[in-house]
């Protein structure tokens, strides 16, 4: 198992589910019970890893010299959600989920399209496919601990709704430009 690529796999996916911590926050302070959370959110991003998952094998059949060129994705969600954040539109905060299994994942799977988009670039340059997907998937039981960790601290919730919309744009760029330059 490669250190490097393990740690890039969680960074990856931290950087790219800040916004689901306050969401993870919100399920978790209007759930009656903890398991629909936690069962919504993997059944959730078990949705967005099979999509990213077949999308990153069927770009694998492009020629190995267009491939970086998938970066322009994350580049684009990137610059859109700077664009937005820019003209004051943020509608992630304003979100109103409701605490089912089925509602908290599909909350889960409708928010996890900026996710797809840097996933599937970077999932068709790695050799360690696989090893990206079991850290996201133990990572995601922390995401949940954390999650209800933060419902039951209001200024740390808070903290998070106020600035994780201006880290993703930022962090989408950064990983929209490092697939271009992988190549």
């Amino acid at each position: 198992m490669d250190l490097g690529t393990l740690g890039q796999a969680a960074g990856m996916f931290a950087a790219t589910n800040v916004d689901d911590l306050v969401l993870l926050a919100l399920f978790f302070a209007r759930a009656g019970t903890a398991w629909k959370v936690v069962a919504g959110q993997y059944l959730g991003f078990t949705g967005i890893l099979a999509v990213a998952v077949l999308g990153a094998l069927g770009a694998s059949l492009l020629p190995e010299q267009v491939r970086p060129w998938l970066g322009l994705i994350p580049l684009a969600l990137g610059l859109k959600a700077a664009w937005a954040l820019w003209r004051g539109g943020d509608s992630d905060d304003d979100r109103d989920p409701p605490p089912g299994v089925l509602a908290v994942a599909g909350v889960t799977l409708a928010n996890g399209g900026d996710n797809i988009g840097v996933y599937v670039p970077v999932f068709t340059v790695t050799d360690s496919l696989w090893l990206y997907v079991v850290v996201f998937l133990v990572l995601v039981g922390v995401w949940c601990l954390a999650g209800w960790f933060l419902a039951s601290r209001q200024v740390v919730a808070k903290a998070l709704a106020k600035w994780g919309h201006v880290a993703l744009p930022v962090v989408l760029v950064a990983i929209g430009l490092l697939v271009l330059f992988s190549g």
